[in-house]
């Protein structure tokens, strides 16, 4: 089962919190971080950035000065620890084409669970890389200052009803806007409130959206404290992670498209990738989208499976449509059903492994960048005579089907927005 605890976090005494937030730390660079550093040079990327690029480690004195610049807004009452245990209630206020959205969640302390072995899911292949820089972090501040994202099933939304009734009559204890997205907190206290959270959640499983990387550093953090000091009490914070937690079904709940453009490849004519794509998809020619909601209504009405191919070089647009609804059957005959119909699965596993690598580019695979944007991956196929592969929103039900299946998702087949901004509350690990 999840489970979940309230605890005292550490948060900005500031109601408004605008120029102290941030993006999470792995999208940032040094002008980003400079940036929010001149908003307010208390803004929590100080300490959450210690080190660009994050994807290495930096030298032990970047870690212990962030560590001790957390020690000194402790000291000047920049930031305070909460004196009770609570939930905070976390919603992000966004405008997604003509609608404003509100997407509603919660932080709280996830214990931690091996993958495989609980009720704590992971939902995609994950890039490769150290996590020495959040490991060194973490050991050095002693504290999880970026939260993962973890979605629950609750078809009738009764976790946020129970935490809707319990701040409705409450004014927000702080927020913040940060790019262009409302983000607004409310501390709850009420043993009662927190208990009926903790009860409907304990039967429920928890998928990571974002943080799988965060989720592991805290697993090797909680390993090597056990290899220093021995088992920890149930109850030990090192046994937990900070989450925020957000049922599948919240109407603000949003999974944008994440698109792919395959460069380094041939001068690909498109009546080249018609015959070869001839056997197994359809193709008709269409006039490429001009944006995310334009594709996907585009896509809607073309069939189970449909995405769009844009080749930059001759400017032609086509979707295309599995002829069969498991077309990987028989390439994946031992993978689920669930990931052989997923549009990002056929994009790599047949469409790049069978008919791009071996028959267009002599079996050398080709480069893959993965783009936010539909207009960027179109400007990227342009500008390296390549093609973008402008791909559907993968939707929440075949998410809470290929983890439930065991399954993991290609990666980057989800992009959860908006993103989480850091330095709403820190989880002190002590």
């Amino acid at each position: 089962m999840a489970h979940i605890e309230p605890f005292t976090a550490l948060r900005f005494t500031e109601r408004d919190v605008s120029n102290l937030i941030a993006p999470p730390y792995d999208i940032l660079d040094d002008s980003d971080k400079a940036a929010l550093l001149r908003k307010d040079d208390h803004n929590i990327v100080a300490i959450d950035l210690p080190h660009v690029p994050p994807k290495t480690a930096g030298p032990d004195e970047v870690y212990q000065r962030a560590a001790g610049e957390l020690t000194s807004w402790l000291d000047i009452r920049c930031i305070a620890r909460d004196e009770r245990p609570a939930l905070y209630v976390y919603h992000q206020s966004y405008k997604l084409g003509k609608k404003t959205l509100t997407r509603k969640k919660f932080f709280a302390r996830l214990r931690l669970e091996e993958f495989g072995r609980g009720q704590v899911f992971p939902h995609e292949q994950t890039f490769g890389g150290p996590k020495e820089d959040r490991l060194k972090l973490t050991a050095a501040t002693r504290c999880n200052l970026s939260p993962i994202f973890g979605l629950y099933p609750d078809p009738a939304n009764e976790v946020s009803a129970i935490l809707d009734n319990a701040i409705a009559e409450q004014e927000p204890d702080q927020g913040g806007m940060l790019d262009g997205v409302q983000n607004v907190l409310w501390v709850v206290t009420d043993r009662a409130i927190i208990e009926a959270v903790k009860g409907k959640l304990a039967d429920k499983p928890v998928f990571i959206a974002d943080g799988h990387h965060r989720y592991g550093t805290a697993l090797m953090y909680r390993q090597a404290q056990v290899e220093e000091t021995g088992e920890p009490a149930a109850n030990d914070p090192v046994n937990y992670v900070l989450a925020v937690l957000g049922g599948m079904e919240d109407p603000g709940a949003t999974i944008m498209p994440y698109f792919r453009t395959i460069t380094g490849v041939p001068k690909i004519t498109p009546d080249a990738l018609r015959q070869a794509l001839a056997e197994s998809f359809t193709w008709d020619i269409t006039k490429r989208p001009k944006d995310e909601e334009a594709l996907a209504s585009l896509l809607a009405t073309s069939g189970e499976g449909a995405m769009a191919l844009y080749v930059a070089a001759t400017d032609v647009c086509a979707v295309i449509a599995p002829k069969t609804p498991d077309l990987l059957a028989k390439v994946e005959p031992k993978r689920q059903p669930a990931w052989r119909t997923l549009p990002y699965a056929v994009l790599h596993r047949f469409i790049l492994d069978e008919v791009i690598t071996p028959k267009l580019c002599g079996g050398k695979a080709p480069a893959i960048h993965y783009h936010k944007s539909l207009m960027e991956s179109v400007n990227d196929a342009t500008v390296s005579s390549g093609i973008a592969c402008l791909m559907p929103a993968t939707t929440m039900q075949q998410l809470r089907d290929i983890c439930t299946a065991g399954e993991l998702m290609p990666q980057k087949s989800t992009y959860f927005y908006p993103k989480l901004a850091t330095g709403m509350v820190v989880n002190p690990l002590y």
